[in-house]
């Protein structure tokens, strides 16, 4: 690789609340993603005690995005005005685009006393933003994984890594998405499109994610790119495990009122008015 990208920028999670009162760790939202176009949204849901998620998601619109679902430890019960319905549990993704319109609930379980998932969202652009809903969902034994050299290992959920592709197609951001674990004091390099937006979020253990000599980065960190043609990550003495996701930028404005992301106000009116009406859901 020519050039291996640096840090330009590092998140730290941060507690909050949503759906009807979930506690989870927002990684980025609203005031980040311009930064990190075309993804909009990273949370990181994860905690031993049920009152944290218990009441989950109810019923809630989504128009103009994409809603990426990854499970670490526990699952997610969902069902839509489609009529689909299911579970995502440990290690299965679920990759929903809203289009011009869906309507859904997710309400998270424990499994063995365990909940950890995260939802990643991803913008859309004008000329998807009222695209037909769909669905891409994989149970974890359908996603490959790449064994590292020293006894890490790389999940491809979308992309491409040493030409091994993701399940995830089709999408219109072009995305990699991998879930990769290393070892102790391993190293490993990725390469990525030029042009894109690229992060890697970091959720057990501790590495270096540039040459720069900045202090490593643990548990909650983001570590967002600049460009170049690809990504060398270090692990720490107890290895490291960490989100690693490429997109290709919109450009586009973005109008965004909790679960709608538009390109204009006009847009985002539009589409609460129809809810109120009843008039979200399109059918052919």
């Amino acid at each position: 690789m020519s050039k291996i990208r640096e840090i330009k920028e590092v998140l730290t999670a941060k507690p909050t609340t949503d759906g009807a009162g979930v506690k989870l760790n927002r990684v980025f939202g609203y005031a980040e993603a311009r930064r990190l176009d075309p993804f909009l949204l990273l949370d990181d849901f994860r905690s031993d005690d049920p009152e944290d998620y218990i009441a989950g998601f109810p019923w809630h619109p989504h128009r103009g995005i994409e809603t990426v679902t990854y499970m670490i430890k526990g699952r997610v019960r969902h069902e839509d005005s489609l009529g689909n319905n299911g579970v995502i549990g440990e290690g299965d993704i679920q990759w929903m685009t809203a289009g011009r319109g869906i309507v859904h609930q997710e309400m998270p379980e424990q499994q063995a006393g365990l909940l950890h998932g995260f939802q990643l969202w991803v913008n859309l652009p004008r000329s998807a933003k009222m695209m037909k809903p769909r669905y891409q969902e994989f149970l974890s034994s359908s996603i490959p994984e790449v064994p590292l050299p020293n006894g890490g290992k790389a999940r491809v959920i979308a992309g491409e890594y040493v030409c091994t592709e993701g399940p995830v197609k089709e999408v219109v951001a072009e995305p990699g998405y991998m879930d990769v674990s290393l070892a102790a004091a391993e190293t490993f390099q990725h390469r990525v499109p030029a042009g894109h937006t690229v992060f890697a979020y970091v959720f057990s253990g501790e590495g270096s994610f540039d040459d720069s000599g900045r202090e490593p980065l643990g548990n909650g960190k983001l570590a967002l790119f600049s460009d170049g043609d690809g990504v060398a990550v270090t692990s720490g003495a107890d290895g490291v495990r960490f989100l690693l996701a490429s997109g290709k930028p919109l450009r586009e404005p973005i109008a965004w009122q909790g679960p709608i992301v538009m390109n204009s106000d006009e847009e985002l009116r539009t589409a609460f008015r129809e809810y109120q009406d009843g008039e979200f859901l399109k059918h052919d």
